[in-house]
């Protein structure tokens, strides 16, 4: 697999991540020994970005990982989040960017994940309590101790990159970004790249939805999260759904996979965009990282960006946009 470099402060990774989210969470039933042969099988193909947080399960999916990970350390990427809050019943508190909690979350982290070091940390949410330059503040006090070796921020606005990187150089902004969710490209974008910040892409497949696999909500799990999103429902479902089939299209005519295609797009973005496709099954690890061989010409991108253009798709992507720092 080829690598890319993620920001400016030396830090390489492969072109493709693995969102390792729904191996605990949200996406219907799980399988632990299939996401771990799934984990495993990714650092074979040469993947070395492994993307988890302390609130997936809760905190069950950074245990899973760390078990995957034994005695490959060396070849791992780690990256994990801290700052929605939750109880081990699942329940939320809040999202929480407090300079003491920054310090606990990780060392809960680093015990979870059986590690002495995270290379890439997140602040999962911006908590608007909070100044920035505080919470970013503690999270470089972790890298002086080498606990952490990278920042990242995650959904976070213009104004508060500016003035985290400011505080302390962050490394990758981390954002939903695919062709259904092309919020970044206005203004988030060009920030990042003004100041010399990676992007890592999370839900380049929408969600799944872009795979073409869903043709109606009932397709999903009963406790799929994904139901309670507002393009997946009603009337967003099926004008996003009309969006998908002009993507299928073009892939037939490509004899790739709508998911393919769609991930060879988020590709195509620039070299300092890395995507990371969540999955928790080897075949479906194995057709994405198989994304990375399609050349997508200009004529490709034009018939691409025809089909589903910027603000085409029909509803929010949360329920409740109001965690979304904007």
């Amino acid at each position: 697999m080829q690598t890319r470099k993620l920001g400016s402060q030396s830090l390489v990774v492969s072109e493709q991540g693995l969102g390792c989210m729904g191996m605990s969470e949200f996406y219907g039933r799980t399988d632990e020994s299939e996401a771990i042969a799934t984990i495993q099988r990714a650092l074979e193909l040469g993947v070395t970005l492994l993307d988890t947080a302390d609130m997936y399960g809760p905190f069950t999916n950074e245990k899973l990982v760390g078990r995957a990970i034994a005695g490959r350390r060396e070849q791992v990427v780690l990256a994990t989040k801290f700052g929605n809050e939750r109880r081990e019943d699942g329940s939320w508190v809040a999202i929480n960017g407090r300079p003491e909690y920054v310090r606990s979350a990780c060392e809960a982290s680093l015990a979870r994940l059986g590690v002495d070091h995270i290379d890439l940390y997140y602040q999962h949410r911006v908590d608007k309590t909070v100044p920035i330059e505080e919470t970013v503040g503690a999270m470089a006090e972790l890298t002086a101790e080498g606990k952490v070796r990278y920042l990242g921020l995650s959904e976070a606005s213009p104004q508060t990159i500016r003035r985290a990187h400011a505080t302390h150089p962050i490394t990758a902004l981390q954002s939903e970004y695919s062709l259904w969710t092309r919020d970044p490209e206005p203004e988030i974008l060009p920030t990042v790249r003004e100041l010399g910040i990676g992007f890592v892409a999370y839900s380049p497949l929408g969600r799944g939805f872009l795979s073409g696999k869903y043709k109606q909500p009932e397709d999903l799990p009963e406790d799929d999260f994904r139901r309670h999103h507002p393009r997946f429902q009603g009337e967003n479902f099926e004008q996003n759904l009309t969006l998908v089939e002009s993507i299928e299209e073009i892939a037939r005519e490509k004899e790739v996979t709508a998911g393919q295609l769609a991930l060879a797009w988020v590709l195509a973005q620039g070299r300092d965009i890395m995507p990371i496709p969540g999955t928790k099954r080897r075949s479906y690890l194995e057709e994405n990282i198989a994304a990375g061989e399609i050349e997508l010409s200009d004529e490709d991108l034009a018939r691409i960006e025809e089909a589903m253009p910027l603000g085409a798709t029909a509803g929010e992507r949360y329920a409740n946009m109001s965690t979304i720092d904007r």
